[in-house]
């Protein structure tokens, strides 16, 4: 058994980064400046999009896309009930009501079919969360979209970089949001990036910032001007040069660190493919999983313990785990607002009991991948009926 605990996923920071932020900092300019648009050109080319907006957040990216989008009030935007609880305050946050949908058996993305049964006169958008890194079936979600003119913003949360039939996630819908929390595959501590068409994302753009019309680069330089106008009732979103400087090092190493995340994913599905025990994570043809989670599933029927008490004998064992996500329709507040039911969503329900999510990043090492296989056919080992 290990001597030291293994986190579940902490983020790789190196040298470069670090030079990145020094410079930054010695700059003399460290909020929304030249680092924050170089980033959001690189990352552009990068996921082949013709324009990006930089953000405090992916929560903040998929608020001002939505604000953008002219979503409020009296209408209805169709997502999962297995995601994150941003992907549905963000609805709330602008007025409008989120409609929740189960997921498919495999994947666990918002099922297509689920969407066509949920449509109403009043939906308007359709918000697609490409969950651990697997992109969800974007072709059935953008037909349905387009029969009824709706939009479709996707959370890209976990999907940085994958691909949905040769083409990258960031490209698809109207509006694509990324995150780079400090556990994300790129990282800036905390951060977003928004991108999409150059009006949609310039109309974000305003949104991101109070709603003025000139950002401080443009008024505190020697180009610039003191002058501005509010156009409209904005919000507070906008990323740090700082912020931008770890982004810039990090998307240069994305290739080294998705080929680690890969390798580590090939050791857990040769170690764990023959387990009855577990329920192993889809990854169907033609896509380029992000691999930013590897979620297992346990299979009850063969094991003596549940969930929770699995995750605490891994702990035991020095392995951190964790779950991902508890399903919005469980969470107080939306259980109490809309009157949901356990039931209600029957195949995130059941995956959720029964999921558990092994660390998975570039830091882990070989002799890391080996504690965490050994740790995990130890307590099946341990706990089998």
């Amino acid at each position: 058994m290990r001597s030291e605990f293994l986190p579940f996923s902490p983020p790789l920071i190196g040298p470069e980064e670090i030079e990145e932020v020094v410079d930054t900092l010695r700059s003399g300019w460290i909020t929304t400046g030249p680092k924050t648009k170089r980033f959001e050109t690189e990352f552009a080319e990068f996921v082949g999009s013709s324009n990006a907006l930089a953000v405090s957040s992916a929560t903040d990216a998929m608020l001002v896309a939505l604000a953008a989008m002219g979503i409020g009030p009296g209408d209805e935007v169709i997502t999962s009930t297995n995601t994150f609880c941003s992907t549905v305050h963000v609805i709330e946050h602008v007025g409008a009501r989120p409609v929740l949908v189960d997921v498919e058996p495999d994947t666990l993305n918002l099922d297509p079919r689920a969407v066509e049964r949920a449509l109403t006169p009043r939906t308007k958008a359709i918000l697609p969360v490409h969950v651990y890194g697997h992109p969800c079936d974007m072709d059935a979600i953008l037909a349905i979209a387009r029969s009824r003119r709706l939009k479709v913003l996707e959370d890209a949360a976990h999907a940085f970089p994958a691909s949905w039939r040769g083409k990258r996630i960031g490209t698809l819908g109207d509006a694509t949001a990324f995150s780079f929390y400090a556990t994300k595959n790129l990282t800036t501590a905390e951060g977003g990036m928004l991108t999409g068409d150059p009006e949609l994302i310039e109309m974000a753009r305003l949104w991101s910032l109070h709603g003025m019309n000139r950002d401080a680069y443009k008024r505190y330089t020697a180009e610039g001007s003191w002058f501005y106008e509010v156009v409209l009732p904005g919000y507070k979103c906008n990323m740090t040069d700082i912020q931008a400087s770890l982004g810039l090092q990090q998307l240069r190493k994305i290739p080294a660190f998705q080929a680690r995340r890969r390798q580590v994913v090939a050791r857990y599905r040769e170690a764990f493919s023959s387990m009855d025990a577990l329920q192993l994570p889809a990854e169907r043809p033609d896509v380029e999983h992000a691999w930013h989670l590897f979620v297992i599933r346990l299979r009850p029927e063969v094991l003596s313990i549940d969930r929770g008490d699995f995750i605490e004998e891994l702990r035991k064992r020095n392995i951190g785990a964790s779950v991902h996500f508890i399903p919005i329709h469980l969470h107080p507040y939306y259980r109490d607002k809309y009157g949901f039911r356990p039931t209600d969503f029957p195949v995130a329900l059941d995956s959720y009991e029964r999921m558990l999510s092994l660390p998975l990043n570039p830091r882990l090492s070989d002799a890391d991948v080996d504690d965490v296989i050994e740790a995990v056919h130890d307590v099946v080992a341990t706990h089998r009926r």
